[in-house]
């Protein structure tokens, strides 16, 4: 069964940087999709930055187009989110989630919350102003 193991997180002032790390273990086979997900209390869970099947470029929400960098290994097993020029509205959990399909599916794009059926333990992230 494949864990999720997430790391890094905390607190930082409004313009500082944060970096996360994510690991997946405990199977030995490539994810369809990998990426960071984040919620406020009372809010809904707003998707992030992930990395799919069939696409080259990875998907980063509005809000932190520009500012976020996310990286992953080729086999899509482990991510990274680089934070930069954070605000407090950054300030939520961070879950780092991932797909792993039948092998039949490996070529299932990811392209909402929904298609994610692995996620971590999440982290949390608080900026102050």
């Amino acid at each position: 069964q494949v864990q999720l193991v997430e790391s890094g997180g905390g607190s930082v002032r409004a313009g500082g940087s944060l970096n996360l790390s994510c690991v997946a273990s405990g199977y030995r086979k490539d994810s369809n999709c990998i990426g960071w997900f984040r919620q406020v209390a009372g809010k809904e869970r707003e998707e992030v930055a992930f990395f799919t099947v069939g696409s080259k470029s990875p998907y980063y929400g509005e809000s932190v187009k520009g500012r976020f960098t996310i990286s992953s290994d080729n086999r899509r097993n482990t991510v990274n989110l680089q934070m930069t020029s954070l605000n407090p509205e950054d300030s939520a959990v961070y879950y780092c989630a991932a797909a792993y399909y039948a092998p039949w599916e490996y070529g299932r794009p990811c392209r909402v919350e929904g298609d994610f059926n692995v996620w971590g333990q999440g982290t949390q992230v608080t900026v102050s102003s």
